[in-house]
């Protein structure tokens, strides 16, 4: 199968491999934020984002932009827990799959 340069590769359902990725990576951040039982004051701000990047993921309607600030506002709200920073990693890996870090 041809595809042009920068044209993301599409399984054979269709979908974007990357929203797939992405999906999964923030579905295991949500569900281990969700079992994690420290209470802390921006955990709303996390799941918030997260929401974002769910919504993301599922319509297919990737904004690149707004993905990295969601990523940088869940860092900040979660990144002190160390038991979601393999979590976390794993959506930045996500993220990361739709263009790298702007210089």
């Amino acid at each position: 199968m041809l595809r042009s340069v920068g044209q993301a590769p599409v399984t054979g359902s269709g979908e974007d491999p990357r929203a797939s990725a992405l999906g999964n990576a923030v579905a295991r951040l949500r569900r281990e934020l969700a079992g994690h039982p420290g209470k802390f004051s921006d955990r709303g701000i996390a799941e918030d984002e997260l929401a974002v990047l769910a919504g993301m993921a599922a319509s297919g309607a990737i904004e690149v932009p707004r993905m990295r600030r969601s990523l940088l506002l869940i860092a900040g709200a979660i990144g002190s827990v160390s038991a979601l920073v393999p979590a976390l990693m794993q959506v930045r890996k996500a993220v990361d799959l739709f263009g790298g870090v702007p210089r």
